[in-house]
């Protein structure tokens, strides 16, 4: 292998378009843009004018056949990222994909096992939002003991907000056959693994899902769901994209303080409640009626520039891509190991599921059950056209 990672990127739509200019202009200095692959000629043209030194390809198949090539980035539509990912793997590629790992856990898992043969392959997925530095700090909090015993997580995150022609503006989006569900598989991917990242999975979920509200779509652009943990701690997931502005707010509460982040546009702040003695033992040992707990209030912010780092406008995305250039290269820990994405998504396949059939989801949830409902509604829905 040369000083630098030969990358080629599989779909220059929104996502690999931004990823192919980013790499190509040097923001990973471990990394070069040799190749592009899509379908869609139009974009090929776009990278032939604006992307000269770079090769492209209408197969991916093709690319992957390339000995040019050390490592690829998968951005094509959620159906065919482990598809694609399983194959790379077995043509020798380092693999790193854009998020969800895939529509259902069973073709997930799948990919797995082939990720499991080809050890000597980095695998990475795109869940930029680790490298938040609020988030890690959240992280690093809580794998301290500090925070004690996690109690509860509850997250609203409305500020998705998505009219008629965002929908409007490709075929497979808003469908179930093209993107293979709404807000819980496009938009909340980052969130749902936060959620588990931070709190674990759970062992339940109830879930709520409404589908098409004031918008024109098959998908489900409402939802609420509750999830129970072994400890006994509890969690609340609200999010939608017909709400406007919407709101932000995570909120985690242990034995031994809460922990609060708050997003506001560009301004993002972590708010952190370390009790002076943890709540168990202070409940133990208190005799007083209505007494409150003594504790050291933190707050972690970040700046208007710093934000738009943190936030993904400038570089979140590239601190993925140039973690993963330094894992294949020098060995470095992935931020985050595509192995990681199959429990968000097993989150988002349960609250479907839940929703589905009206009752409470154990994990680990039947899987051939969850693609038995996902194929009648994409029924349902080619008959409705």
């Amino acid at each position: 292998m040369k000083d630098y990672l030969r990358y080629g990127i599989i779909g220059i739509g929104k996502m690999g378009h931004n990823h192919a200019i980013r790499i190509n202009y040097g923001l990973d200095k471990n990394a070069r843009l040799l190749a592009v692959c899509d379908i869609d000629k139009a974009r090929r043209d776009w990278a032939e004018k604006n992307l000269p030194k770079v090769k492209c390809y209408s197969d991916y198949k093709e690319l992957l056949s390339s000995k040019d090539i050390d490592a690829v980035i998968i951005a094509t539509p959620h159906y065919s990222h482990p598809v694609i990912a399983k194959e790379a793997l077995l043509a020798g590629k380092h693999v790193l994909c854009e998020k969800p790992a895939g529509v259902y856990t069973k073709a997930v898992r799948e990919l797995y096992d082939t990720a499991k043969d080809c050890s000597n392959r980095v695998f990475g997925i795109m869940y930029n939002q680790r490298s938040n530095p609020l988030y890690s700090k959240a992280k690093k909090i809580i794998e301290s003991g500090e925070m004690g015993e996690i109690k509860r997580i509850s997250w609203i995150i409305t500020n998705w907000y998505r009219p008629q022609a965002y929908y409007d503006q490709g075929g497979w989006r808003g469908t179930w056959e093209g993107e293979g569900g709404g807000v819980l598989i496009n938009q909340c991917p980052h969130q749902l693994d936060l959620f588990q990242w931070l709190a674990g999975m759970p062992i339940k979920v109830m879930g709520y899902v409404k589908t098409s509200v004031k918008r024109n779509i098959n998908v489900e652009n409402d939802v609420t769901f509750y999830t129970e943990y072994e400890n006994g701690a509890s969690g609340v997931f609200v999010t939608s994209t017909h709400d406007f502005p919407g709101t932000n707010r995570l909120e985690i509460d242990g034995d031994g303080g809460q922990i609060v982040i708050e997003q506001h546009a560009l301004s993002e702040k972590m708010t952190y409640y370390k009790l002076k003695i943890k709540e168990t033992e202070f409940n133990k040992n208190n005799k007083k009626f209505m007494p409150r707990i003594p504790y050291k209030k933190k707050t972690y912010k970040t700046s208007t520039l710093q934000n738009a780092f943190a936030l993904g406008i400038i570089g979140q995305h590239m601190n993925i891509i140039r973690n993963f250039s330094k894992a294949v290269m020098k060995g470095e820990k992935l931020i985050a190991p595509g192995t990681d994405g199959i429990n968000g998504l097993t989150l988002s396949n349960a609250v479907y599921l839940s929703s589905w059939l009206n009752k409470e989801i154990d994990l680990p949830f039947d899987e051939a059950l969850f693609i038995e409902q996902l194929n009648k509604k994409i029924a349902e829905e080619k008959a409705k056209q």
